[in-house]
């Protein structure tokens, strides 16, 4: 329905302080505010944090106007700025005419009949991690999340590069986990200081950034020497010919990507499958089942076929509630290049409107008793198939929903079963976690379990 200039009114100013807003209840406690804002409004909130207006969406239909129906309008917020330095130029983090170009050359490595190439790779690398895990001292508790980091890593090194990066994984995790360390120091922090000082985070962000890109530049130019197709998705990158033009990725453009996709492939699902363990230790009964699952599944078999993974309903319920709780990708913003309505409410241009997943998948009004886990919430016929398809954005939604989420939700139950069959599981006493808001949603601790 068009809006007349009679209808606008002014979207709800949330209280904050003089000429700081609401900048510091945004330090202080993110997800607190964010509870309290979904409590006090019903659409959209205007929030002034670091001295900018920024408007919440909080409900589904109009995170799908921002996200999918107007989303020529929206642009990347000054916050992927800090991204940027440690990303590139990636799907992720690019705009515009050329991120469209980017995405249409990368989407074909991402199609699902291609992904299915690369499950064996995801069965075996985890069957030679559970390996390990077996030979550690298992009457201490085991740091599950570093554990995942771990595995996550040689897969999406492997389904990346393939068997390029044998006896080179260690020094790149520790370079990536310190530069997602600083990315997320740099985005918090008031004062940020320009990257030529010579500043101790300066100076070891740039040395950092020099691994990486080593790495990834020699591999990159390895391949190109050697000049074969490989079904990895370097290779796939690398043949990718754009259909207008016929152009291919440049090396700047490969490495950007590459990095990327180690970002998403390697943290956020390492710590998204962290606090499933999380969720499974508090409630033991969903861990039986889930147990019971993947035993009468997969069997006994050290490396079971990928097509066994594919009944594993209850498996994929798990890590669907768990994304729920705790999305990686807890708040999204978007930069409005011009006025833009939401209903008889104005987002004016060069403001910046927020979707936030962590509040849309924890609202009562579509999520009854929302703190609680419950896997059945997603299964075949249940409460998940009735609701608004924005009410639940693990991955985002519209154009940008993020090109990975198929890797991601083979990986994870592939991860998930493999794990809970051949080991039990028991929550460490007292061990207080709680979400902890940076560029993802990580625990403010290292998830730590008892394995036997």
């Amino acid at each position: 329905m068009e809006t007349t200039a009679a209808s606008i009114q002014a979207v709800p100013l949330h209280p904050g302080l003089p000429f700081l807003g609401n900048t510091l209840a945004f330090l202080r406690n993110p997800l607190a505010t964010l509870h309290t804002l979904q409590r006090n409004h019903d659409r959209i909130v205007h929030l002034r944090i670091g001295g900018r207006n920024q408007y919440l969406v909080l409900q589904p239909e109009d995170a799908k106007h921002v996200l999918q129906e107007n989303h020529r309008n929206y642009g990347r917020s000054p916050a992927f700025e800090v991204l940027k330095i440690f990303l590139g130029n990636g799907l992720l983090t690019s705009d515009g005419d050329f991120w469209r170009r980017q995405r249409r050359l990368a989407q074909p490595a991402f199609h699902r009949q291609k992904l299915a190439a690369l499950t064996q790779t995801m069965i075996s690398e985890t069957a030679i991690w559970l390996d390990e895990l077996k030979q550690y001292d298992l009457d201490k508790s085991v740091n599950v999340s570093q554990a995942f980091m771990d595995v996550t890593m040689r897969i999406v090194c492997k389904t990346l590069f393939g068997s390029d990066t044998t006896g080179k994984l260690d020094g790149l995790s520790t370079a990536l986990d310190s530069l997602n360390y600083l990315a997320n120091k740099r985005m918090l922090s008031p004062i940020r200081f320009p990257l030529r000082w010579p500043t101790p985070n300066n100076l070891r962000s740039k040395r950092d950034r020099m691994q990486v890109d080593s790495f990834i530049y020699g591999v990159i130019n390895q391949r190109r020497e050697k000049n074969e197709q490989s079904d990895d998705l370097l290779g796939m990158l690398l043949s990718a010919e754009d259909e207008e033009t016929g152009e291919r990725m440049s090396d700047q453009q490969l490495r950007d990507e590459s990095v990327t996709i180690f970002s998403a492939g390697h943290e956020t699902t390492a710590v998204s499958m962290a606090w499933t363990i999380y969720l499974l230790t508090q409630h033991p009964d969903v861990l039986a089942r889930l147990k019971t699952e993947s035993q009468s599944v997969l069997g006994d078999e050290r490396m079971p076929p990928p097509d066994a993974f594919r009944r594993l309903t209850y498996t994929l319920q798990v890590v669907q509630e768990s994304l729920r709780l705790y999305p990686p990708a807890w708040i999204m913003s978007r930069r409005a290049h011009n006025d833009d309505h939401i209903g008889p409410y104005t987002i004016p241009a060069g403001d910046t409107a927020l979707v936030c997943p962590y509040l849309l998948h924890r609202d009562p009004a579509n999520w009854p008793d929302p703190d609680r886990f419950d896997p059945d919430r997603f299964a075949p016929g249940g409460p998940k198939e009735n609701l608004h398809s924005y009410a639940y954005l693990p991955f985002g939604g519209g154009p940008r929903l993020c090109i990975g989420n198929q890797f991601a939700l083979m990986e994870m139950p592939i991860l998930l079963a493999m794990f809970v069959r051949d080991f039990d599981v028991k929550a460490v006493a007292n061990e207080r976690i709680i979400p902890k808001p940076l560029i993802t949603l990580r625990p403010n601790q290292p998830i730590r379990a008892l394995l036997s």
